[in-house]
């Protein structure tokens, strides 16, 4: 489990990341948007339109949103059917990794408690 675990990462572990930043930043460049104020919110609203109360609806600035850009980048629908299908695998690599470093370290843990060393959740 290890080999593979070490392997897959050298792969994975650079989509992992721009997943990751990318993830993070959709989340927080909102925070620094400027706010359209409720007269232009309202005029950029189609007919009929009602933002659920539960959520923030905002309109796209310039065509195309940052945020959209970020969740194009994030998703990897920017680089096509190919990004698509490296963010997915992306994806499962890292259930992968949780699934492998939790099996490893159930593993050091009890080959550590058989050799009679103090058995704990963390050691030196």
């Amino acid at each position: 489990m290890r080999k593979w675990h070490r392997w897959l990462v050298v792969f994975f572990g650079v989509f992992l990341v721009w997943i990751s930043v990318t993830g993070v930043l959709s989340q927080v460049v909102p925070w620094f948007l400027p706010k359209p104020s409720p007269q232009v919110a309202a005029a950029q609203v189609p007919a009929g339109f009602v933002c659920p109360e539960t959520m923030t609806c905002r309109p796209k600035q310039g065509g195309r949103s940052v945020v959209g850009l970020l969740h194009h980048l994030h998703s990897g629908e920017s680089f096509g059917p190919v990004g698509v299908f490296i963010a997915t695998l992306s994806g499962l690599s890292m259930v992968f990794f949780s699934i492998s470093g939790i099996w490893m370290y159930v593993q050091m843990w009890r080959n550590r408690s058989d050799r009679g060393l103090k058995p704990g959740w963390f050691w030196k």
